[in-house]
């Protein structure tokens, strides 16, 4: 069992559906979802709900990342996470929302960059957009507002990402949920293992290792040991992050198991490999400091 570290959390959401307005939470109908039914995200999920999931585990501090907030006002949504650090503390820095390829990017970036506490900002982009001219006028301001960019993508898209990486290397880009290998099939795998080294050649490349669940198949140490252990082994403990992705994540297991399940799989990793692997890395990635 891995050595007992506080945590930083590099990935992790709050949201309030009866106060915000959330596509994906509030409309009728919902959307295509990679872990299928999320009916039981439709609710307030605040500070207080994600320290009592936290439990015994020793969060000191957070990434807040944004979470599809009514995109006509992705400024909204940076003023309530202010409000809730204020109220309660956290989270410690934010990811915030951004579209890359809108007529209003260039101010919006500058607004984002403008609030203290904004550390970067995601923009989930659709097949192909990272090869666009427009969306990559937007992802070329980020550097002259030191702001970092959270990527969601499949990794059949990391080819792109690394190209944007070479391109634009004093912009550190963040690979979400470890490149989303829900495929576990062999093939698949292999696939993926290759697209993480195309990324992880780019030294302003770095990984979240979170959003590991797979529909209908419960989370365990020993079913994703595979996947933890080659995501390190291609990034190296110096850029590679532990994070819950709580709530969404709650969909398939419990803070306590996930973490637990980290701890379990990074026990062979020196005491300063695991400390960076839970705290440091997102401490300096995300200057904590």
């Amino acid at each position: 069992m891995g050595s007992r570290f506080p945590i930083i959390d590099a990935h992790q959401h709050f949201w309030d559906p009866r106060a915000n307005y959330h596509p994906w939470l509030c409309d009728a109908t919902p959307i295509a979802f990679r872990y299928g039914d999320y009916s039981a995200l439709r609710r307030p999920y605040l500070p207080a709900d994600y320290l009592a999931d936290a439990g015994a585990h020793e969060v000191v501090k957070t990434v807040y990342v944004e979470t599809e907030w009514d995109p006509r006002d992705p400024l909204g949504e940076t003023a309530w996470v202010e409000r809730l650090r204020r109220e309660t503390g956290l989270p410690t820095v934010m990811v915030a929302q951004a579209w890359l390829d809108r007529d209003d990017a260039a101010s919006v970036l500058e607004r984002q960059a403008a609030s203290a506490f904004v550390r970067g900002v995601r923009h989930k982009p659709r097949r192909g957009a990272m090869r666009d001219a427009r969306w990559r006028a937007g992802y070329a301001r980020l550097a002259r507002h030191g702001l970092r960019f959270d990527l969601q993508a499949p990794w059949t898209e990391l080819g792109d990402a690394a190209a944007l990486c070479r391109e634009f290397p004093d912009t550190t880009l963040v690979l979400n949920h470890t490149g989303l290998p829900a495929d576990r099939s062999e093939e698949a795998l292999a696939g993926w293992k290759h697209a993480l080294r195309v990324l992880a050649a780019c030294p302003n490349a770095a990984l979240k290792i979170s959003g590991l669940g797979v529909p209908g198949v419960g989370w365990s140490a020993d079913r994703n040991r595979d996947v933890v252990l080659s995501a390190i082994e291609i990034f190296g403990p110096g850029r590679a992050m532990f994070a819950s992705n709580f709530p969404v994540d709650g969909l398939c297991a419990t803070f306590d198991e996930i973490y637990s399940g980290f701890r379990e799989i990074a026990g062979s990793f020196s005491a300063m490999e695991q400390r960076a692997l839970f705290h440091d890395n997102a401490l300096r990635i995300y200057a904590m400091d």
